[in-house]
């Protein structure tokens, strides 16, 4: 009887141990699953898919190659065209994104290598050394006054507007709030001709020198691409003057100048100066066959238009005048915003600039009104050029990496004109300016699109965990 006891037990075993394996053989593909993101990019597109995937209950690894998270919204004084304030929106994004349990921040990081599928991606982040202990660290800034390098490098969050240190913080709200050292410009590490003075003055010794640069091996089962986009660089148009004329200036500067934040403290001051006739110059760089870019960047008619607001509130006695092709006012609530600023004495002329020179101590803006037919000289005291976006340099290399393809544009190739956020490769998803062009609500609709495909693979290893335990 006992016998046969032990016999119905062990059969009963036998059963369950062979539906098991048929429920693996059925799905294969969910065996290793491995429930865990990764995000490529830490600016508004990258945080918002990590903490949606994250509030999802699974694991992100955000990796992002600057020291601090926040991207090029981190860089506008203010967002069209609402005009609500940009560090008010994007600050306590950044910090809920660097406290959420479930997001793993990977600052100063790129990644090197994906191998594997969807479910199962294995990848390689190289983490640079930024030889500063951050659990250390307080953020103090004693060890910057420190710093021998007084005259200071351009500063990349000012756009070259001011100068930092060979150790910094990136600005004032960075996330994480922690110095790093510019391998680059420190004495030390470059030349060998510091008595590291930074290390004498930080109380919490937290500088390290020896740090090195580290190898991370993750297995995820997702991957969103958020590397955002690049400004156009003007020089590639030396008709209008950038880089010879210290008082032409891209949008990306102008928007610097106007934060209080920023390196004059939302002063306008161009040389000492407060200019009185600013000149705005649309689609540089955008709809320019002569650049290679066909494509309209969508967001610059309308910075153009928050800038010039911006300026008249700043200066309310200057001419401004705005030089377009066309205006693109596609958004919500932005034509109204187009015709808002039009009744604020700012001059929507429609020319084609031909070029940028100085006469006098001014520069002159030449060109043709495509309306009168009509050639025309506008002398002025700034000129501001509305560059638009390109690729990011460094997604030449991640599209080699991730297996993608780029569009007739150069920006990542979507599988389906239909459907934006899916790729040619199972489980890698786009999110925001690195797919193409677009304003910042477009950006975070995307994010939020490309956190839901990636928590529906997701799922399937958190099944396999429930139904392993």
């Amino acid at each position: 009887m006992e016998f046969g006891f032990w016999d119905l037990g062990f059969e009963r075993s036998a059963i369950h141990a062979k539906l098991k394996n048929k429920l693996s053989m059925e799905n294969p593909e969910q065996r290793d699953m491995v429930p865990e993101a990764l995000v490529i990019g830490a600016g508004i597109a990258g945080m918002q898919a990590a903490l949606d995937i994250a509030e999802k209950g699974f694991k992100v690894h955000l990796v992002e190659k600057d020291p601090s998270i926040g991207g090029h919204m981190a860089q506008l004084d203010k967002t069209f065209p609402t005009l609500d304030c940009s560090a008010c929106i994007i600050t306590p994004k950044m910090v809920d994104t660097a406290n959420h349990p479930n997001i793993h921040l990977l600052t100063s990081s790129e990644v090197i290598e994906v191998m594997g599928r969807s479910g199962n991606f294995k990848v390689k982040i190289r983490k640079k050394p930024i030889y500063v202990f951050p659990e250390r660290c307080t953020g103090c800034g004693e060890c910057i006054e420190a710093c021998v390098l007084k005259k200071g490098v351009p500063s990349e969050f000012n756009e070259g507007l001011s100068k930092r240190r060979a150790i910094y913080i990136p600005f004032p709200q960075a996330v994480p709030l922690k110095a790093t050292i510019d391998p680059k410009s420190c004495l030390f590490i470059s030349r060998g001709k510091c008595k590291k003075t930074c290390v004498q003055a930080c109380k919490a010794e937290a500088i390290n020198f020896d740090q090195k640069e580290e190898i991370i091996e993750l297995n995820v089962g997702a991957i969103v691409v958020a590397t955002g986009f690049d400004l156009f660089n003007p020089k590639l148009k030396p008709e209008f003057g950038y880089g010879i004329y210290p008082n032409v200036l891209h949008g990306l500067e102008l928007e610097r100048l106007c934060s209080a934040s920023g390196p004059t403290q939302g002063e306008i001051v161009i040389e000492g100066k407060e200019p009185k006739d600013v000149v705005f110059i649309q689609c540089v760089g955008s709809r320019d066959k002569t650049v290679g870019n066909e494509y309209c960047s969508r967001v610059c008619c309308m910075y153009t238009a928050k800038q010039a607001h911006l300026l008249r509130d700043k200066i309310p006695d200057a001419r401004i005048t705005v030089l377009y092709m066309d205006v693109r006012a596609f958004g919500k609530g932005f034509e109204e915003f187009y015709e808002r600023v039009q009744k604020e004495r700012i001059i929507y002329r429609r020319g084609n600039p031909s070029e940028v020179y100085r006469k006098n101590g001014k520069l002159v803006v030449r060109g043709e009104d495509t309306l009168l037919g009509e050639p025309f000289e506008l002398e002025v005291d700034l000129v501001v050029l509305a560059s638009g976006l390109t690729p990011r340099k460094e997604d030449e290399l991640l599209k080699d990496i991730l297996r993608l393809g780029k569009s007739s544009d150069r920006f990542y190739a979507e599988a389906s004109v239909l459907d934006p956020i899916v790729t040619g490769v199972e489980g890698v998803f786009l999110a925001g300016c690195c797919q193409g062009p677009k304003d910042i609500p477009d950006t975070v609709a995307q994010a939020s699109g490309a956190a839901s495909l990636s928590c529906a693979i997701l799922a399937k290893g958190r099944n396999r965990e429930v139904r392993s335990s």
